[in-house]
């Protein structure tokens, strides 16, 4: 037998333990149909397809090479986890808007090879879409601007 990546069976066997885990809570709880979904509807897919990924990517890892691990990026994880902290603090108070806004800004530190310009293009585009989809699309109820700026009209 050739080398095996360690890294990736263990993910698989990972997947396919919170599969099972899933599925096994499930077991017992009403599946209903596709259109009316039952309280086992959700986790049984989930397991199902937590476990088929776990089979794969455990399949995959015996025609792998095991890889060395690098230095860990703490740079992005520190960025990309303090992205949804923030919006999740500031959206009652700025508002929908200027917290996505700040979030994908906050979000884009992580790399760095993204230039301010198109930090804040991307910013605005990101927020533009969203606003779009979630409030005018969806009708979404709640706040594109917050009690904590000023009047703003909205």
């Amino acid at each position: 037998m050739g080398s095996v990546n360690r890294a990736d069976l263990s993910a698989g066997i990972l997947f396919i333990l919170f599969g099972l885990v899933f599925g096994v809570s499930s077991a017992g709880l009403e599946m209903g149909t596709g259109l009316r979904m039952g309280p086992g509807y959700f986790p049984m897919v989930l397991a199902v397809v937590l476990t088929g990924l776990g089979i794969a990517i455990a399949a995959t890892s015996f025609r792998s090479v095991d890889e060395a691990v690098g230095a860990y990026a703490w740079r992005g994880m520190v960025f990309i986890l303090a992205a949804p902290v923030f919006f999740g603090l500031t959206v009652r108070g700025l508002g929908f808007v200027p917290s996505i806004f700040a979030t994908t800004l906050i979000a884009s530190l992580a790399g760095l090879k993204l230039k301010p310009i198109y930090a804040v293009a991307l910013a605005a585009a990101v927020t533009i879409f969203c606003t779009l989809v979630f409030s005018v699309a969806l009708g979404l109820p709640f706040r594109r601007f917050g009690p904590w700026l000023p009047a703003m009209g909205y």
